[in-house]
Protein backbone atom coordinates (compact mmCIF):
# COMPACT_ATOMS: atom_id res chain seq x y z
CA UNK A 1 0.00 0.00 0.00
CA UNK A 2 1.50 3.65 -0.99
CA UNK A 3 1.96 5.76 1.65
CA UNK A 4 1.14 9.68 1.47
CA UNK A 5 2.91 10.77 4.58
CA UNK A 6 5.92 12.19 2.52
CA UNK A 7 3.62 14.10 0.77
CA UNK A 8 2.32 15.64 3.47
CA UNK A 9 4.78 16.55 5.99
CA UNK A 10 6.00 19.88 4.45
CA UNK A 11 3.36 22.64 4.52
CA UNK A 12 2.23 25.81 4.39
CA UNK A 13 -0.34 25.34 6.71
CA UNK A 14 -0.43 28.35 9.97
CA UNK A 15 1.02 27.48 12.37
CA UNK A 16 -1.48 26.50 15.65
CA UNK A 17 -0.79 26.79 19.27
CA UNK A 18 -2.49 24.48 22.06
CA UNK A 19 -5.35 25.86 24.53
CA UNK A 20 -6.59 24.61 27.40
CA UNK A 21 -7.06 20.60 27.12
CA UNK A 22 -10.28 19.57 27.79
CA UNK A 23 -10.55 15.83 25.88
CA UNK A 24 -8.29 13.28 26.28
CA UNK A 25 -8.68 10.37 22.35
CA UNK A 26 -7.51 7.04 23.48
CA UNK A 27 -6.65 4.79 20.60
CA UNK A 28 -7.52 1.43 22.13
CA UNK A 29 -6.34 -0.69 19.70
CA UNK A 30 -6.31 -1.34 15.78
CA UNK A 31 -8.68 -4.43 16.07
CA UNK A 32 -11.78 -3.99 14.30
CA UNK A 33 -14.35 -6.36 12.91
CA UNK A 34 -14.51 -4.72 9.65
CA UNK A 35 -11.93 -3.20 7.57
CA UNK A 36 -13.69 0.37 5.97
CA UNK A 37 -12.48 2.07 2.95
CA UNK A 38 -12.45 5.39 4.58
CA UNK A 39 -10.48 4.04 7.44
CA UNK A 40 -7.35 6.55 8.29
CA UNK A 41 -5.84 3.80 10.86
CA UNK A 42 -5.98 0.74 8.93
CA UNK A 43 -7.89 -1.52 11.10
CA UNK A 44 -8.92 -4.76 10.48
CA UNK A 45 -9.81 -8.05 12.22
CA UNK A 46 -6.30 -9.28 11.66
CA UNK A 47 -4.26 -6.44 13.50
CA UNK A 48 -3.19 -7.48 16.85
CA UNK A 49 -2.39 -4.02 18.93
CA UNK A 50 -4.09 -3.45 21.84
CA UNK A 51 -3.76 -1.08 24.53
CA UNK A 52 -2.61 -2.76 27.72
CA UNK A 53 -3.87 -2.40 30.95
CA UNK A 54 -1.03 -0.84 32.08
CA UNK A 55 -0.91 1.97 29.90
CA UNK A 56 -4.95 2.46 30.79
CA UNK A 57 -4.40 2.64 34.36
CA UNK A 58 -1.70 5.64 33.64
CA UNK A 59 -4.32 7.18 31.69
CA UNK A 60 -6.62 7.34 34.07
CA UNK A 61 -4.02 8.75 36.62
CA UNK A 62 -3.87 11.51 33.98
CA UNK A 63 -7.43 12.09 33.38
CA UNK A 64 -7.55 12.83 37.48
CA UNK A 65 -4.39 14.84 37.88
CA UNK A 66 -5.20 17.12 34.29
CA UNK A 67 -9.28 17.16 35.70
CA UNK A 68 -10.11 16.49 31.86
CA UNK A 69 -13.84 16.36 31.41
CA UNK A 70 -14.01 14.11 28.72
CA UNK A 71 -12.17 10.95 27.80
CA UNK A 72 -12.86 9.82 23.71
CA UNK A 73 -12.38 6.35 23.23
CA UNK A 74 -11.83 5.20 19.36
CA UNK A 75 -9.93 2.53 17.59
CA UNK A 76 -10.21 0.07 15.65
CA UNK A 77 -13.21 -0.93 17.15
CA UNK A 78 -12.42 0.32 21.28
CA UNK A 79 -15.20 -2.32 22.79
CA UNK A 80 -12.61 -5.31 21.33
CA UNK A 81 -10.06 -4.31 23.67
CA UNK A 82 -10.31 -6.39 26.72
CA UNK A 83 -9.70 -3.95 29.08
CA UNK A 84 -12.32 -1.63 27.58
CA UNK A 85 -15.23 -2.21 30.61
CA UNK A 86 -12.70 -1.44 33.16
CA UNK A 87 -11.80 1.97 31.30
CA UNK A 88 -14.78 2.89 30.80
CA UNK A 89 -16.45 2.01 34.51
CA UNK A 90 -13.35 3.96 36.11
CA UNK A 91 -13.25 6.51 34.05
CA UNK A 92 -17.09 7.16 34.88
CA UNK A 93 -16.65 6.55 38.39
CA UNK A 94 -14.23 9.63 38.29
CA UNK A 95 -17.40 11.50 36.45
CA UNK A 96 -15.92 11.80 33.14
CA UNK A 97 -17.99 11.89 30.43
CA UNK A 98 -17.22 8.87 28.18
CA UNK A 99 -17.89 9.06 24.23
CA UNK A 100 -17.08 5.50 22.55
CA UNK A 101 -16.87 5.61 18.80
CA UNK A 102 -18.87 2.58 17.92
CA UNK A 103 -19.27 0.66 14.30
CA UNK A 104 -22.71 -0.18 15.95
CA UNK A 105 -22.02 -4.06 14.01
CA UNK A 106 -19.34 -4.73 16.65
CA UNK A 107 -22.37 -4.78 19.41
CA UNK A 108 -23.69 -7.80 16.82
CA UNK A 109 -20.50 -9.89 17.29
CA UNK A 110 -20.13 -13.16 19.59
CA UNK A 111 -19.12 -12.28 22.84
CA UNK A 112 -20.67 -8.63 22.77
CA UNK A 113 -24.19 -9.40 23.46
CA UNK A 114 -24.51 -7.16 26.45
CA UNK A 115 -22.38 -4.30 25.36
CA UNK A 116 -24.74 -2.09 24.41
CA UNK A 117 -26.59 -2.53 28.02
CA UNK A 118 -23.12 -2.00 29.50
CA UNK A 119 -23.05 1.40 27.42
CA UNK A 120 -26.43 1.98 28.89
CA UNK A 121 -25.90 1.30 32.45
CA UNK A 122 -22.87 3.70 32.05
CA UNK A 123 -24.18 6.59 30.43
CA UNK A 124 -21.91 6.36 27.64
CA UNK A 125 -22.23 8.53 24.75
CA UNK A 126 -22.26 6.71 21.55
CA UNK A 127 -20.85 8.45 18.28
CA UNK A 128 -21.67 5.82 15.65
CA UNK A 129 -20.37 5.27 12.11
CA UNK A 130 -23.00 5.26 9.68
CA UNK A 131 -21.84 7.05 6.55
CA UNK A 132 -25.11 7.24 4.89
CA UNK A 133 -28.37 6.63 4.91
CA UNK A 134 -28.24 4.75 1.94
CA UNK A 135 -27.71 1.20 1.66
CA UNK A 136 -25.74 1.28 -1.71
CA UNK A 137 -23.38 3.87 0.03
CA UNK A 138 -23.02 2.24 3.11
CA UNK A 139 -22.28 -1.31 0.68
CA UNK A 140 -19.39 0.46 -0.65
CA UNK A 141 -17.46 1.70 2.04
CA UNK A 142 -18.14 -0.85 4.30
CA UNK A 143 -19.04 -3.83 3.22
CA UNK A 144 -22.27 -6.20 2.14
CA UNK A 145 -24.69 -6.53 4.92
CA UNK A 146 -23.02 -3.81 7.20
CA UNK A 147 -26.18 -1.87 6.51
CA UNK A 148 -28.47 -4.11 7.53
CA UNK A 149 -26.64 -5.05 11.10
CA UNK A 150 -26.32 -0.99 11.44
CA UNK A 151 -30.00 -0.49 11.34
CA UNK A 152 -30.70 -3.48 13.45
CA UNK A 153 -28.28 -2.44 16.47
CA UNK A 154 -29.27 1.46 16.19
CA UNK A 155 -33.25 0.00 16.84
CA UNK A 156 -31.28 -1.66 19.67
CA UNK A 157 -30.09 1.36 21.16
CA UNK A 158 -33.03 3.10 20.83
CA UNK A 159 -34.78 0.36 22.73
CA UNK A 160 -32.60 1.00 25.20
CA UNK A 161 -33.47 4.63 25.47
CA UNK A 162 -30.54 6.51 23.37
CA UNK A 163 -31.29 8.78 20.72
CA UNK A 164 -34.44 10.45 22.39
CA UNK A 165 -32.77 13.84 23.30
CA UNK A 166 -32.24 12.25 26.98
CA UNK A 167 -29.69 11.35 29.01
CA UNK A 168 -28.61 8.59 26.87
CA UNK A 169 -26.92 10.68 23.55
CA UNK A 170 -26.48 8.77 20.18
CA UNK A 171 -24.69 10.38 17.67
CA UNK A 172 -24.02 9.17 14.08
CA UNK A 173 -20.98 10.08 11.89
CA UNK A 174 -21.22 11.06 8.43
CA UNK A 175 -18.08 10.34 5.84
CA UNK A 176 -18.53 11.34 2.02
CA UNK A 177 -17.72 8.37 -0.74
CA UNK A 178 -14.63 10.02 -2.22
CA UNK A 179 -12.58 12.71 -2.95
CA UNK A 180 -15.11 15.63 -1.91
CA UNK A 181 -16.24 17.71 1.08
CA UNK A 182 -19.39 16.78 2.91
CA UNK A 183 -22.60 18.99 2.46
CA UNK A 184 -23.86 20.71 4.94
CA UNK A 185 -24.08 19.31 8.30
CA UNK A 186 -27.49 20.60 9.37
CA UNK A 187 -29.11 19.79 6.16
CA UNK A 188 -27.97 16.29 6.05
CA UNK A 189 -28.94 15.73 9.78
CA UNK A 190 -32.57 16.90 8.86
CA UNK A 191 -32.03 14.08 5.47
CA UNK A 192 -30.59 11.67 7.56
CA UNK A 193 -33.66 11.94 10.70
CA UNK A 194 -36.28 12.14 8.28
CA UNK A 195 -34.66 8.92 6.15
CA UNK A 196 -34.37 7.17 8.99
CA UNK A 197 -37.27 8.17 10.67
CA UNK A 198 -39.72 7.23 7.92
CA UNK A 199 -37.87 4.15 6.54
CA UNK A 200 -36.95 2.46 10.39
CA UNK A 201 -38.48 4.57 13.12
CA UNK A 202 -34.54 5.37 13.86
CA UNK A 203 -33.88 8.27 15.67
CA UNK A 204 -30.54 9.87 17.32
CA UNK A 205 -29.43 13.25 18.58
CA UNK A 206 -27.00 14.65 16.25
CA UNK A 207 -25.00 14.24 13.02
CA UNK A 208 -21.25 14.92 12.82
CA UNK A 209 -19.72 15.45 8.96
CA UNK A 210 -15.78 14.56 9.25
CA UNK A 211 -13.83 15.06 5.91
CA UNK A 212 -11.56 12.43 4.71
CA UNK A 213 -8.15 12.68 5.06
CA UNK A 214 -5.78 11.94 2.66
CA UNK A 215 -3.75 9.31 4.74
CA UNK A 216 -3.33 5.67 5.45
CA UNK A 217 -6.07 3.53 3.72
CA UNK A 218 -7.96 6.69 1.88
CA UNK A 219 -4.58 8.57 1.40
CA UNK A 220 -3.24 4.82 -1.07
CA UNK A 221 -6.83 4.86 -2.70
CA UNK A 222 -6.34 8.54 -3.86
CA UNK A 223 -2.84 7.29 -4.66
CA UNK A 224 -4.09 4.78 -6.79
CA UNK A 225 -6.68 6.50 -8.82
CA UNK A 226 -4.14 9.54 -9.42
CA UNK A 227 -6.18 11.82 -7.19
CA UNK A 228 -4.40 12.70 -4.57
CA UNK A 229 -3.51 16.09 -6.12
CA UNK A 230 -6.87 17.26 -7.32
CA UNK A 231 -8.14 16.11 -3.45
CA UNK A 232 -5.67 18.67 -1.92
CA UNK A 233 -6.21 21.56 -4.23
CA UNK A 234 -9.83 20.48 -3.47
CA UNK A 235 -8.95 21.29 0.68
CA UNK A 236 -6.91 24.09 0.11
CA UNK A 237 -9.21 25.76 -1.91
CA UNK A 238 -12.12 25.69 0.40
CA UNK A 239 -9.74 27.02 3.38
CA UNK A 240 -11.52 28.95 5.72
CA UNK A 241 -9.26 30.70 8.54
CA UNK A 242 -12.37 31.21 10.71
CA UNK A 243 -11.74 27.50 11.86
CA UNK A 244 -8.35 27.91 13.22
CA UNK A 245 -9.79 28.86 16.50
CA UNK A 246 -11.92 26.00 16.99
CA UNK A 247 -9.97 23.02 15.46
CA UNK A 248 -9.95 20.06 17.69
CA UNK A 249 -6.01 19.71 18.18
CA UNK A 250 -6.47 22.90 20.48
CA UNK A 251 -8.02 21.21 23.28
CA UNK A 252 -7.16 17.74 22.81
CA UNK A 253 -4.58 15.10 23.26
CA UNK A 254 -4.46 11.51 21.37
CA UNK A 255 -3.02 8.75 22.52
CA UNK A 256 -1.85 5.89 20.67
CA UNK A 257 -2.21 2.29 22.58
CA UNK A 258 1.10 2.06 23.41
CA UNK A 259 0.47 5.60 25.48
CA UNK A 260 2.71 7.44 23.15
CA UNK A 261 0.83 11.37 22.62
CA UNK A 262 -0.08 13.09 19.81
CA UNK A 263 -1.64 16.67 18.55
CA UNK A 264 -4.32 14.57 16.98
CA UNK A 265 -5.09 11.33 15.66
CA UNK A 266 -4.30 11.74 12.01
CA UNK A 267 -0.96 13.13 13.74
CA UNK A 268 -0.65 9.69 15.26
CA UNK A 269 -1.27 7.87 11.95
CA UNK A 270 1.24 9.79 10.23
CA UNK A 271 3.55 9.01 13.21
CA UNK A 272 3.81 13.09 13.95
CA UNK A 273 4.49 12.86 17.79
CA UNK A 274 4.15 15.97 20.25
CA UNK A 275 6.09 18.17 20.78
CA UNK A 276 7.00 19.75 23.92
CA UNK A 277 6.92 23.58 23.85
CA UNK A 278 9.28 23.54 26.83
CA UNK A 279 11.61 22.10 25.15
CA UNK A 280 14.00 23.48 21.87
CA UNK A 281 12.75 22.76 18.85
CA UNK A 282 15.56 20.09 18.16
CA UNK A 283 14.09 17.75 20.89
CA UNK A 284 12.39 15.50 18.40
CA UNK A 285 11.67 12.68 20.73
CA UNK A 286 8.47 10.87 21.38
CA UNK A 287 6.59 11.38 24.77
CA UNK A 288 4.44 8.61 26.54
CA UNK A 289 1.42 9.88 28.49
CA UNK A 290 3.46 8.81 31.59
CA UNK A 291 6.15 11.40 31.28
CA UNK A 292 3.41 14.24 31.12
CA UNK A 293 1.80 13.64 34.14
CA UNK A 294 2.56 16.92 35.98
CA UNK A 295 3.03 19.13 33.04
CA UNK A 296 0.83 21.59 31.43
CA UNK A 297 0.37 21.49 27.84
CA UNK A 298 -1.58 24.89 27.19
CA UNK A 299 0.92 27.16 24.39
CA UNK A 300 2.40 24.17 22.55
CA UNK A 301 3.10 24.63 19.13
CA UNK A 302 0.78 21.87 17.67
CA UNK A 303 2.28 19.96 14.67
CA UNK A 304 1.13 20.43 11.35
CA UNK A 305 0.47 19.02 7.71
CA UNK A 306 -0.86 18.94 4.42
CA UNK A 307 -3.45 17.07 5.75
CA UNK A 308 -4.43 19.55 8.55
CA UNK A 309 -5.93 21.86 5.18
CA UNK A 310 -8.74 18.96 5.50
CA UNK A 311 -9.96 19.80 9.17
CA UNK A 312 -9.98 23.56 8.13
CA UNK A 313 -11.74 23.37 5.24
CA UNK A 314 -15.34 24.72 4.40
CA UNK A 315 -17.30 23.88 7.09
CA UNK A 316 -13.94 22.69 9.26
CA UNK A 317 -13.98 18.80 10.31
CA UNK A 318 -13.38 17.50 13.95
CA UNK A 319 -14.20 14.43 16.07
CA UNK A 320 -17.37 16.54 16.84
CA UNK A 321 -18.25 17.37 13.48
CA UNK A 322 -18.13 20.53 11.36
CA UNK A 323 -16.61 23.20 13.11
CA UNK A 324 -18.94 25.94 11.59
CA UNK A 325 -22.78 24.88 11.13
CA UNK A 326 -24.33 28.07 11.08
Amino acid sequence: MRDTRPLLLQTDFPSLRRASLDTLQVNLGYLCNLSCVHCHVNAGPSRTELMSREVIDTLLEFLAQHDIGTLDLTGGAPEMNPHFCYFVESARAMGVRVIDRCNLTVLLEPGFEEMAEFLARQQVVITASLPCYLEENVSAQRGDGVYQDSVAVLKMLNGLGYGLGAELELNLVYNPIGAVLPPSQLQLEADYKRELGERFGITFDSLHTITNMPISRFGAVLLAQNSFDSYMSLLKNNYSAENLPTLMCRSLLSVDWQGYVYDCDFNQMLDMPLKRGDLLASDTRQWHISELMNTRVEGWPIETGEHCYGCAAGQGSSCGGALDVA
